[in-house]
Order: structure tokens, then sequence, then C-alpha cells
């Protein structure tokens, strides 16, 4: 043999791959040194054996009823994952090519065989840890609804002459506590505060701000319940949590007041009135004029010792309504353009003389709509309708 020659055997034994080539049937009729020193089976046991033998019953299957007929056609296959079967019993996980000369009778081919122990390891353990994050994100998702449906009424109350409404829905999948609230509770007989809001962030802190605005609107209405009072003492506690907490935390607020009229006056007007602190104009609709927005917009909460708010009366007559929303209505985005106040009043327009729930319905699906169903900011609305 010349020097070529042993350099080429010595290639073909020592690979860095196992390299076995069969004859016709797919019998084994040479194998190099370094699959059997990988696999610990002995040359003579190999010699004319089918290499099915050496790889699991599964792959066994796989191998004639695939990897056979993809050699047939297409000459070569490449990194069909298999399993080999030692001698001992050990099972090693491997990466086959073949490939197969042109015009070569049936079952003559070259086949080269790769460790994956590691790889197949990393595999799993990425699928695992896949697996892990999904669940993580699944706990995450739940416990921010589970949080953000503590922060809002479990429903909504009924109220003497009046229909009442909201929608809620959180910005993208849902999986982040969002600022958006509102509630609704009777301060005393006849006597009701509607609140829709916007704090500041999103997750753990903006909760937190949601939580004290919330429960401190309730416990302020209880002895004060004009909407300017109601914001002022408000604005105070929410200086207040910055001062203790060094964290910057603001909000949007609407306050509305109703008073219901006694049981002695049945079917007599509501007392309506409304405060805004930094919040977006709630939308009076009224058949025969066009949707107008109402009230005196003031001060943000937790910017200003002396915040300047107002509050102002508004008259529903039957079949009026008095839409309250979140920035995340008119500010919703679809590429650069943004929903708008125009969208929303022409929309309004659309929907007059419907029940309270179908207006905030048909603004949500709009909104929605809009933005093919993936909401950037969260949204929320609240409706009082005169029937």
């Amino acid at each position: 043999m010349t020097a070529a020659g042993a350099d080429w055997a010595d290639l073909y034994q020592h690979a860095p791959c196992g390299l076995i080539s069969t004859g016709p049937g797919g019998r084994i009729a040479t194998v190099n040194d370094t699959f059997l020193d990988w696999t610990g089976h002995r040359r003579e046991d190999l010699a004319g054996a089918r290499f099915t033998t050496v790889v699991t019953t599964g792959d066994r299957i796989y191998f004639q009823t695939h990897v056979v007929p993809l050699l047939r056609m297409q000459g070569s296959v490449r990194e069909i994952a298999i399993t080999l079967v030692c001698p001992d019993g050990r099972r090693l996980s491997a990466l086959l090519n073949a490939s197969m000369a042109e015009g070569a009778p049936d079952g003559v081919a070259r086949i080269a065989v790769f460790p994956a122990g590691d790889r197949r390891a990393y595999e799993r353990e990425l699928l695992a840890a896949r697996r892990r994050a999904e669940d993580s994100d699944a706990r995450a998702s739940q416990l921010a609804r589970t949080l953000q449906a503590s922060l809002l009424p479990p429903a909504l109350p009924e109220i003497a002459g009046l229909e009442l409404a909201a929608v809620y829905r959180p910005a993208g999948r849902g999986d982040e506590v969002g600022g958006d609230f509102y509630d609704a509770f009777e301060s005393a007989p006849g006597d009701w505060t509607v609140i829709l809001g916007d704090v500041c962030g999103k997750g753990a802190a903006a909760a937190a701000i949601t939580s004290l605005v919330r429960h401190t609107t309730r416990a302020i209405a209880a002895r004060a319940r004009d909407p300017r009072t109601i914001l002022t003492a408000l604005n105070r506690v929410v200086l207040g949590e910055q001062s203790r907490t060094q964290a910057l935390c603001f909000s949007t607020l609407a306050c509305v007041r109703i008073v219901t009229a006694p049981p002695s006056r049945p079917g007599a007007a509501p007392r309506i009135s409304v405060g805004l602190a930094g919040h977006p104009f709630p939308y009076l609709v009224r058949d025969g004029s066009a949707p107008a927005p109402v009230g005196r917009r003031g001060t943000l909460l937790g910017v200003a010792a002396a915040p300047w708010l107002r509050a102002v009366p508004v008259a529903l007559d039957p079949g009026d309504a008095l839409v309250l929303y979140t920035d995340g209505v008119t500010e919703a985005r679809n590429g650069h353009d943004f929903w708008g106040e125009k969208r929303l009043e022409d929309l309004l327009t659309t929907l007059r003389g419907q029940d309270a729930a179908t207006i905030a319905q048909g603004i949500t699906d709009a909104v929605l709509g809009f933005q093919h169903g993936n909401a950037s900011d969260d949204i929320a609305i609240v409706v009082l309708r005169r029937p």
C-alpha cells in the first residue's frame, strides 16, 4: 500500500464520525474503527448484517418507511435523528447522513453517523426550559388577571331610573396589570358615586395606586359627596403616597355624583354632577344633537398641592347617555393614525338611542377593530343612560 493509500485508510478508520458502507440488500460491507469504538460492536458481528439491526425498533421502522424511500428518490439524506443500540444495552443518540451513487444497486449506500448526545441533551433542556417559561408566563398572566379583577367591581349596581354599563379590556395579551379602573357604589340611600380613572404605569406599582385611589374614594364619598371635594381630598392622598414612597405616581379621574329621585317622585330626573381631574371629557349623547363633551378639565391627581378642580351639573333627559372613557379609546393607534375624538363622535351618533351596554360594547368593538384586535393600551368605558 502506498503512503497516500495508508493515509486514506487511516483517515477512514479513525474519522471523527462513524462510517459504514452497505452492499446490495442494505447489508453492512465495511465499518470503521470509530463506529466500533464508540458503540462497542465487533466488526465480525456487523459484517453482513443489516444496518437497521444496530438501531431501535422504532428507528428501524422509520428507516425502512422514510429514509430508504428518500434515498431512492433524492440520492441522499441529512441529519436524520436515530438511536443506536449497543451490545451492552446502552443507547446512543446520533445523527445520520447517507448517500447512494446514481444507478447503484438497491441498498448500496455510504452512511456517516455523528454522536448527538450533547445536542439531544441540549434540545431536551431547551424544550424543558421553554415549557418552564410558558408555565411561568401562564402563571404570571393568571396572576395579572386575578389582580386586575380585584381592582374592578365584581358587578355593577342597579341605580333606580338609570342604566349603567362598563367594559374593561386590557392592553395586548392581558398578561400585565393595567392602570385603568372604574367603580360604582352607593354613598347614602339614593346617592351614588361613579368613577373612571387611569393610573400612570402598569404592573404592581399601578395596582397599588389604583387600589389606593379606588378605596380612598369610597371612604371620602361616605362623608363628602361633591365630586370637587372628593377629587381634592384624593389629590392630597396621592401626593402623600408620593412623599412616602419617593415614587412618581399620578392619576386621571372622572368622578360622577348621581342623586336619584326619591320614591315620592317616581320618574323625576336624577341630579348629576361631573368632576374631572386631568381626564378626557365625557360625552353627552342626546337625540337630535351631535354628541357633546361635558365637564371642565381639572388638574391631574398627584401633580399640584393646589389643584384646579371643578364640578359641573349634567342634565340627562329620557334617552340621553353619558359616556366616560379612558385615553385607550381615543389614543388607540393603527400605525401612525390615532382613533381620535372625531371617530368617537361619529360612532356615538350611530349608537344614539341604544341601551348603555350596547353603547359600551360598540365603542370597544370599534376601537379593537381599528387596531386589528390588539389593544395598544388599556380600554375602560362606563356608560350611564336614562331610559
